[in-house]
């Protein structure tokens, strides 16, 4: 009996094709599903185990090293142009540090003096404010004073107990408040200096710094140490830079505009308004809102012409300003920095908000790397495809 020869059968690529396609979204939701886990692992671990408030103890105790390292890694580009221009590594730190305090004395001796003559200024006023606010709300609650089951003067009184509260709270704490800041400032003025000073000796030797840490990581993984860290550090220092630049300009702006249109005290709410502009997307809406508040106790012109004056700053700042100085070196999308911004609000408070945005973007910096390397997630085939 003959035996039947025996025929392959002819393997069809598209199927084959769609079963791998198929397997590698599969992989891919699973390596995300086991990062989430873990996350949530550690979180629970770092909870139970208490690692927040054993992190922070360590913190306020090595803070001054944090200063020094800071500093160091800001001002490194500088010192190296220097180096470029034939001055020592050693002598241009010392430059490099008598120009830094110099402007920061520089601008502490002009603008804290006419801060604090401001800050009480504006504190002297809240009682003429708080008038003023009352007299715009009685006016405008009397015109639902027609409205059937709505008690008018029960709102009426109720606002304005509000409203006495949060004045006399400002006549009596924002001189206090600013008192406060000085006195920690001062007495904080001993962990800045030591930081300056580990600031200093780390400038002078930054480079052999780095290579003394890079030489505790083994042989085979420092050139993709080097990489990784190159790419953070890049991204990190350009976010800082612009960041920087792009507040003083709307401190500058904020407070020239606010001047012009007669607010109160414009210089302390410009400065708020360039601190808060730290913040993404939420920032400027949070540094602009007391300001327009204030314009409208005033007077309605005023009021309006602050709140126009915060929208074209804003909008500058948002369309020209922004682009133009951080050149988009983050690269993330308005949705991943609100999320940012939520979660580290949540557990974090303000300080939270202003280091989500750096934060996810090393971490995407991160992640790119690692796929550029092993192709676990094809992230960067995926953001080639949306780039285009």
């Amino acid at each position: 009996m003959l035996k039947k020869k025996y025929q392959p059968t002819e393997i069809n690529k598209n199927e084959l094709n769609d079963v791998i396609s198929t397997s590698k979204k599969l992989l891919h939701i699973l390596y995300i599903l086991i990062l989430i886990i873990c996350v949530y692992v550690i979180t629970m671990v770092c909870k139970e185990w208490k690692v927040k408030e054993f992190l922070l103890t360590i913190l306020r105790i090595v803070f001054p090293l944090f200063i020094g390292i800071g500093i160091a890694w800001l001002f490194d580009p500088f010192v190296k142009w220097l180096q470029k221009k034939g001055i020592r590594r050693g002598f241009g730190t010392f430059i490099t540090y008598v120009l830094f305090i110099g402007i920061l004395a520089v601008m502490i001796g002009s603008i804290v003096p006419i801060l604090m003559d401001q800050i009480n200024e504006f504190a002297s006023s809240v009682p003429s404010i708080i008038e003023d606010v009352k007299v715009w709300i009685t006016q405008f609650l009397d015109s639902f004073s027609k409205i059937e089951g709505f008690d008018v003067k029960s709102f009426k009184a109720d606002i304005f107990d509000q409203i006495s509260k949060i004045g006399m709270g400002l006549t009596n704490d924002l001189p206090l408040m600013t008192v406060n800041l000085i006195k920690g400032a001062i007495s904080g003025l001993g962990t800045i200096l030591v930081g300056l000073v580990i600031g200093f000796y780390l400038l002078m030797s930054f480079d052999s710094a780095n290579d003394t840490i890079f030489s505790f990581i083994p042989l085979k993984f420092q050139k993709t140490t080097r990489e990784l860290m190159d790419a953070s550090n890049s991204s990190l220092r350009k976010w800082v830079e612009g960041t920087i630049l792009d507040s003083t300009l709307i401190f500058v702006v904020s407070s020239l505009a606010l001047w012009l249109v007669g607010l109160k005290a414009p210089m302390l709410f410009g400065l708020f308004c360039g601190i808060t502009n730290v913040i993404p997307y939420a920032g400027p809406y949070i540094g602009g809102a007391p300001a327009v508040i204030v314009g409208f106790s005033q007077n309605s012109t005023v009021g309006i012409l602050t709140l126009i004056s915060i929208f074209i700053i804003q909008f500058i700042e948002g369309n020209f300003f922004q682009p133009l100085i951080m050149s988009k070196t983050t690269k993330l999308h308005p949705v991943t920095i609100m999320l940012g911004l939520l979660l580290f609000g949540h557990f974090f408070g303000i300080i939270g908000m202003v280091v989500s945005t750096p934060i996810i973007a090393i971490v995407k910096v991160v992640l790119v790397f690692i796929d550029e390397k092993y192709h676990i997630l094809d992230l960067n085939v995926e953001i080639d495809e949306k780039e285009k």
